[in-house]
């Protein structure tokens, strides 16, 4: 399977230079009239291509064969408007049951929390979320000078329910929405399904909620669903789902919301129609790859399991994850840490305060994080025993 990968992406370049050339670009053009080079220095690029990555919870194989043969057609649409979009969005209603009214496709699902912001944030509304959890959003919040009422995670690392629900009655009238991320990010830790429920029924029924599946597929625990059905439901829920994680497309940026027409009515005219033609043939055509999907889920959780048994090994916790990234407590601040690993050519997650002792890392290709176990024995090295009476 890997060599045909790599035939596909050969493929996929060799698409990229023809649809160059279609658009009468010579491919010699930047040689005709340049300067001689001078002698090659190791530019950023080959900086970034040397490093294991494991800062952003990417999936580290990228797309499967199948979307990049896709993506690569779709290429023949680089220089229209109105081209055939590979029918996304009526493939991602067929994939959860839903009509294409309940779907709106953006640019990442980031662009789907931006837009939920700028649609639900007015006069003066706030969010209730909990923190740590995905910071774009209340950066989004922030840039729109709306409030946020944070509520802190449990000793256990997950996210306060009943908390959320006390907050949310409290404030009824000035809250905007309630923001889930489940799995969270930063710690992996999930919302069960009866505690979803819960939080619906828990808080006053005209209040949204947006809940965020980015890490969805990654999840093994039984006590875990999605809340596509809520929807189906009639509750004024948005689930939000993207491209960027198991399907491997976080730079060609894809994602999308489903909810209730009257919802999402409230949310479109906010979206910037902004989504590529080659990502939208891509999304398709990943719905539709049951193997490439079990592929990258398997190799994911085998090694994160292996990485956090390693790390155990050496005397250090994780918090259980249920996503492709997982936390290890360093007990010493992570801060001085993070540059220590870029040295040895390993990008790790940022501080996430209050979690000032923990390191989130996202789980690479099996060299990468055999290069993290490395580094880690070098820049932090085993945990010490703790001192006797």
């Amino acid at each position: 399977m890997i060599d045909n990968e790599a035939v596909s992406r050969r493929t996929f370049v060799g698409g990229v230079a023809s649809a160059v050339g279609a658009m009468g670009l010579p491919l010699d053009l930047l040689a005709q009239g340049a300067p001689a080079a001078p002698p090659r220095q190791r530019s950023a690029t080959d900086e970034y291509d040397g490093f294991a990555k494991l800062a952003n919870n990417e999936n580290p194989y990228g797309p499967s064969a199948k979307v990049l043969e896709a993506m690569t057609k779709a290429f023949k649409y680089a220089n229209r408007y109105g081209y055939p979009d590979g029918n996304v969005t009526e493939e991602i209603a067929k994939h959860h049951g839903v009509r294409t009214d309940q779907v709106m496709i953006a640019a990442g699902s980031g662009e789907i929390l931006d837009v939920c912001c700028t649609a639900l944030l007015q006069d003066d509304r706030r969010i209730v979320g909990s923190d740590p959890s995905y910071s774009i959003l209340y950066q989004n919040a922030a840039n729109l000078k709306a409030d946020t009422i944070r509520i802190p995670l449990l000793a256990d690392f997950r996210q306060d329910i009943p908390a959320m629900i006390r907050a949310t009655k409290k404030n009824h009238r000035q809250v905007g929405f309630v923001y889930l991320c489940n799995p969270n990010n930063p710690t992996g830790r999930i919302v069960t399904k009866d505690e979803v429920r819960a939080l619906l029924d828990g808080i006053p029924e005209d209040v949204p909620v947006l809940i965020d599946e980015a890490y969805h597929h990654f999840v093994e625990d039984p006590a875990y669903e999605s809340s596509m059905k809520y929807v189906a439901e009639g509750r004024p829920v948005i689930v939000a789902r993207t491209f960027s994680k198991i399907a491997g497309l976080a730079g060609m940026r894809l994602g999308y919301a489903v909810a209730n027409r009257d919802l999402l009515q409230v949310l479109r005219p906010y979206s910037t129609g902004s989504v590529n033609a080659c990502v939208r043939w891509g999304g398709a055509a990943a719905l539709n790859d049951a193997e490439g999907e079990a592929r990258v889920r398997r190799l994911t959780l085998e090694l994160r399991k292996k990485a956090v048994a390693d790390l155990k090994t050496l005397g250090y916790d994780c918090i259980p994850s249920e996503a492709n990234f997982f936390m290890v407590h360093l007990k010493r601040p992570v801060v001085p840490v993070i540059e220590e690993f870029r040295k040895k050519g390993v990008l790790v997650g940022r501080p996430f305060p209050p979690l000032n002792e923990h390191l989130r890392v996202s789980v690479g290709t099996a060299d990468e994080m055999e290069r993290f176990m490395a580094a880690f024995r070098q820049v932090i090295g085993p945990a010490k025993a703790a001192s006797g009476p």
